[in-house]
């Protein structure tokens, strides 16, 4: 059995691991990449996957830098079935299709504008192209082994992280192969926490964190030190966060603050048509997060729902005090731009980011410090205060990444690092080797190894 990372080796997206012995193969995740030109550039060249030999596809959860890439691989002739959970397929489901409107509307605008280097400015993908790989999706429940190959089969455990999200486990004449996924943290204030895992032969961890601590603040607290700053005198907080996970995170807890008056009752905005959605799935799977049905309908409550263009648009001419809550969260497209273009230049004003950002986005330019940012063609100045949201982030820092290392109680043969920048997946490497004394490997792009 061989393993070949296609995806997510010194960057934290593009997640894509290809699995496969003489009778076939199976793609675990099936990600865009983000940040960096040089990266984003490899999802225009043909997925390096030969179709014909691949049996299916098993995604760990529905964020784009895992999902994102499906239409992409099916285009290129995969019609084989797309296993994950059953949360998973309902959040691809709104997400997919989300992706791909944005693509086609971002092209229009660029035509439109004028600003775009390719004449005519073209969608990595269609809706049409994302309907078609969503009707490939076969949902699975949490702990049910498939059989995708003789002598192959795959299972999937929970993983905290997003609804839905879930370890890989890939077993092979008695090898396991675990993939972590993107791991949720233990303490979340909406999510389970990861379910340990006692034995893995080859481990393959995601190392977002691999350098870096969470704030012990309460992301109450934090969140409302931040909204208290600028709320107080009459400002606009834009907050970029992604439309499924993060968003929902947020509503519940500006529903909290509101109740217990630790921040203004101000109006409150969700303006990301998928995030709705999103957020009445959590309703649907209560099973597999904390909330209670009156902490779910007190989320669902707290802010008004912008659907339209045309609302979307009003939002920009209205003053402050309020919240606008947005996606993409890396700041990467969406409609989170045209607000920054309204409010990212008054200093009055708060732009928050509510997770990781990666290298390359306008997120993580935001957040070094940038004073201007490119959007739709144009710099616009950034005069607003600008902030992370440390204490909500969705992945396991380092030391809660050991700590669910310890149920283990066998040395992985091997332990491969990915999903991480060059400095995290490192510095993680140390981490595991001080607190173990098991090596780890940092794979590189497109790397192939043979699974013990």
């Amino acid at each position: 059995m061989k393993l070949a990372f296609l995806g997510a080796t010194g960057t934290v997206t593009g997640s894509k691991y290809l699995v496969s012995h003489n009778n076939g193969g199976v793609l675990v995740d099936c990600g865009l990449f983000q940040g960096f030109k040089q990266l984003r550039l490899r999802n225009w060249q043909p997925l390096p996957v030969d179709v014909s030999r691949l049996n299916s596809v098993v995604l760990t959860h529905a964020h784009l830098d895992h999902s994102g890439a499906l239409p992409l691989l099916v285009r290129q002739g995969f019609e084989g079935p797309i296993y994950c959970s059953r949360a998973t397929a309902e959040l691809c489901r709104i997400l997919l299709p989300d992706a791909a409107h944005l693509q086609e509307e971002e092209a229009r605008f660029a035509n439109k504008r004028g600003y775009s280097k390719h004449k005519p400015a073209l969608p990595l993908y269609t809706i049409a192209n994302a309907e078609k790989a969503l009707r490939q999706f076969k949902p699975v429940d949490f702990g049910h082994t498939l059989e995708i190959l003789p002598a192959l089969s795959v299972r999937l455990v929970p993983a905290g992280h997003l609804l839905g999200a879930a370890m890989v486990f890939v077993k092979h004449r008695g090898t396991r192969l675990v993939f972590s996924g993107d791991l949720g943290r233990p303490n979340d204030p909406i999510l389970l926490p990861p379910t340990p895992v006692e034995h893995a032969d080859v481990l393959v961890l995601e190392s977002t964190y691999g350098n870096r601590r969470h704030s012990n603040e309460a992301p109450q607290a934090e969140l409302a030190r931040h909204l208290n700053g600028t709320l107080s005198r009459g400002g606009v907080v834009v907050i970029a966060a992604f439309a499924v996970g993060r968003a929902q995170a947020l509503l519940h807890l500006i529903a909290e603050l509101k109740a217990t008056k630790m921040v203004p009752d101000v109006p409150v905005y969700l303006n990301s048509p998928m995030a709705v959605d999103a957020t009445q799935i959590y309703h649907t799977f209560r099973k597999e997060h904390r909330l209670t049905v009156e902490e779910c309908t007190a989320a669902c409550r707290v802010a008004e729902y912008v659907n339209t263009v045309e609302a979307s648009k009003a939002l920009n001419t209205r003053r402050g005090p309020m919240i606008i809550i947005s996606a993409s969260g890396m700041a990467t497209g969406g409609r989170v731009l045209h607000h920054l273009e309204a409010f990212a230049p008054d200093p009055n004003n708060l732009v928050l980011f509510a997770g990781f950002q990666a290298g390359g986005t306008r997120g993580a330019a935001m957040v070094a410090g940038a004073e201007t940012v490119k959007v739709h063609g144009q710099y616009i100045p950034v005069r607003a205060k600008v902030a992370n949201l440390e204490s909500l982030s969705g992945h396991a820092d380092y030391l809660e990444i050991l700590d669910w290392m310890r149920a283990m109680t066998v040395a992985p043969k091997a332990i491969y690092l990915t999903h991480g920048e060059p400095a995290a997946s490192d510095e993680m490497r140390l981490h595991i080797r001080q607190t173990f004394g098991w090596d780890s490997i940092v794979p590189d792009y497109q790397q192939v190894v043979d699974v013990p």
